[in-house]
């Protein structure tokens, strides 16, 4: 799988691009994971970002069939801001779930578990973004 990235260690800022394939879900995860580690994060904190990224990835991968960015940047004061684009112009829909249900739970993990979340548009696409408070 070709992914690019770029990491900026001293601003707190990392972007990944990957291509819309297996393991797209997998390698993000580990990326997210890896640079949060690296920027010495919390572990819980990092755990539900890297939780929510794979639920945001996965549906780009559902639904998109061009490359998934995704962009993390710390923000002050103490906030973790977590991107998510792909090149389908929908916007994602929350739904509720059934408990037998095989999906659809990744945005109300995404609005349960952040701060604040959203979507916006772009010109080839849309992001979905959240929050995360960080400790301290």
């Amino acid at each position: 799988m070709r992914v690019s990235g770029v990491i900026d260690t001293s601003g707190g800022c990392a972007e990944w691009t990957f291509p819309a394939e297996a393991g797209a879900v997998r390698t993000a995860r580990h990326a997210v994971r890896d640079t949060l580690r690296g920027w010495s994060f919390d572990p819980a904190v990092s755990d539900v970002a890297v939780l929510l990224v794979s639920e945001l990835v996965t549906n780009s991968l559902r639904h998109a069939s061009g490359p998934i960015g995704v962009r993390m940047a710390c923000l002050e004061p103490g906030a973790l801001l977590v991107e998510v684009s792909d090149p389908l112009p929908e916007e994602p829909v929350e739904r509720d779930a059934g408990p037998d249900d095989e999906g659809g739970r990744g945005l109300q993990l995404v609005a349960c578990s952040a701060r604040r979340w959203g979507t916006r548009r772009g010109r080839t696409g849309k992001t979905v973004w959240f929050e995360l408070a960080l400790p301290g």
